[in-house]
């Protein structure tokens, strides 16, 4: 399989939760290893947990050395001070990830990325970014100051 084959399940994942996940986005992860997917998740109902922490709590060990591929950049900060999805991604050893939208939230905007980079972690952007982009139709960034993504 390609990274489009294993983002194309992203998006899957992440569009199996359109409509379900509150003022936060649907994102979905998939997390793969030696060409086989160990994790992956979406967004939970409401919005909480986010999808890379699905995906990581699903993969375990198996996320070591991995890459994950995700819908939306994983966040950087997070509004309540838990650890961020980049940080979590970065703790469990994942050596790669791939991003198809950048995230506009005031808690990603690139910090997600700067976050992985510094914890040498290959960064990819971009990859499938039109068939991801009807995900984010609603999502706004001006809601996302007053909810916790």
């Amino acid at each position: 399989m390609t990274d489009e084959d294993f983002m194309r399940r992203a998006i899957a994942v992440a569009r199996a939760q359109l409509g379900r996940t509150g003022d936060n986005p649907a994102v979905g992860c998939v997390i793969v290893r030696d060409g086989r997917v160990v994790g992956e998740g979406a967004t939970g109902d409401g919005g909480r947990p986010h999808a890379e922490e699905v995906a990581l709590t699903r993969a375990g060990e198996a996320a070591r050395g991995a890459t994950a591929y995700v819908t939306l950049e994983p966040c950087g900060q997070r509004s309540s001070g838990a650890a961020s999805c980049s940080e979590l991604l970065a703790r469990a050893g994942v050596v790669r990830v791939v991003v198809a939208s950048r995230d506009p939230s005031v808690f990603a905007a690139g910090r997600g990325e700067v976050r992985l980079r510094a914890s040498n972690i290959a960064f990819d952007q971009g990859l499938l970014s039109a068939e991801a982009e009807d995900l984010y139709v609603g999502y706004s960034p001006a809601k996302s100051m007053q909810i916790r993504r």
